[in-house]
């Protein structure tokens, strides 16, 4: 029976092999460590920018819609405009009642013209000298109803005509002292209520006639053009839908265990696949409420349950053009003191 036994050569072939393996494993997991000392935290998410629908206050004819889809617009500029007719109309005519209210408060403070208080005394002397007449006729008719030459329907008769031209002496007189004294500030104030509300409506119509013009809240493009000219539309009816320029904001979501990573104020750094510029940023918001992992998003290892949403606002002066709606990007968050390891949040 013959023993099977290793040359000293191969043993040594051997032994350099397993060497060799050894050296190549270090080196692996050194390289790997290397790569991985930084210990960011990475997130995965989508570029949130915000959209407005822009729409006309007032009802009207869409007489104007100055800007194509993918046109840039500036905060200030007139992007449409309603026909303005039945708006101007409207104005002229609150302007016209405020003229009226004007003039009446006008005479109100200013009371009566000189020559109306004369005509007032004038009234007042007519009134006593046609009250004395039939006070006189009176006396006389009922000195003779004794003798029966005069009926007692015309004494009744003369009695009413004196009783009347006494009443009417009084409203005389009350219409001079009112034209001596001026209107009441009761009279004064009501005609100043309606001076006021007359002026508001006047201001609602200047309000409606600037709303027929539709101005861009800020600088972005217009991604859709939804009216055109000729078109009735109501109010807050859409006829733009702008792509703001700024702020632009990514949305991602965080696992539990690196919660205490993603402070608000915290700066990252993002990046998309179509290029290699990295955005700088800060961490805006951390929602205070633990939600399930959105089906949207993905995780390079196991699915997290539980996950906290983040918003990143990306620096005014970063934002070129490069961050679209939508676009998956990948957030680093540098690595906390004292951390020697990397972890990746949820996608």
């Amino acid at each position: 029976m013959s023993t099977n036994r290793i040359s000293p050569t191969r043993k040594r072939v051997i032994a350099i092999s397993a060497a060799v393996v050894v050296v190549l494993a270090v080196a692996v997991v050194l390289f790997k460590r290397a790569g991985d000392d930084n210990g960011a935290l990475v997130l995965y998410g989508n570029v949130d920018i915000r959209e407005v629908q822009l729409a006309f206050r007032q009802p009207g004819r869409v007489k104007e819609m100055a800007f194509e889809e993918g046109d840039a617009v500036t905060a200030g500029d007139r992007v449409a405009l309603l026909d303005a007719k039945p708006y101007e109309d409207a104005l002229a005519a609150a302007n016209a009642a405020v003229r009226v209210a004007e003039a009446e408060v006008g005479k109100l403070h200013g009371g009566l013209r000189p020559q109306e208080i004369t005509q007032a005394r004038e009234a007042l002397n007519r009134a006593r000298a046609v009250a004395m007449d039939a006070g006189r006729n009176y006396e006389r008719q009922a000195g003779l109803l004794p003798s029966g030459a005069i009926s007692k329907s015309m004494i009744d008769a003369a009695r009413a005509a004196r009783d009347q031209s006494v009443a009417n002496v009084r409203a005389a007189e009350a219409a001079l002292s009112q034209a001596v004294e001026g209107f009441r500030s009761e009279d004064i104030a009501a005609g100043e209520a309606r001076l006021a509300a007359a002026e508001a409506t006047r201001d609602q119509a200047l309000t409606a006639l600037a709303d027929t013009q539709l101005i861009a809240p800020a600088n972005g493009t217009i991604i859709a053009r939804i009216r055109e000219p000729g078109s009735m539309v109501a109010n807050q009816s859409a006829v733009y839908s702008l792509s703001l320029d700024r702020p632009v904001y990514v949305r991602a979501y965080v696992g539990e265990t690196d919660l205490g990573r993603v402070a608000p104020g915290t700066p990252v750094r993002v990046r998309n696949d179509s290029s290699s510029k990295a955005y700088r940023g800060k961490i805006g918001f951390v929602s205070p409420r633990a939600e399930f992992t959105p089906k949207t998003v993905e995780t390079p290892d196991l699915r997290t349950d539980l996950v906290y949403r983040l918003r990143v606002v990306i620096d005014d002066d970063q934002v070129d053009g490069g961050l679209r709606q939508g676009m998956p990007v990948t957030v680093e968050v540098d690595a906390a003191p004292g951390s020697d390891a990397p972890r990746k949040g949820a996608r």
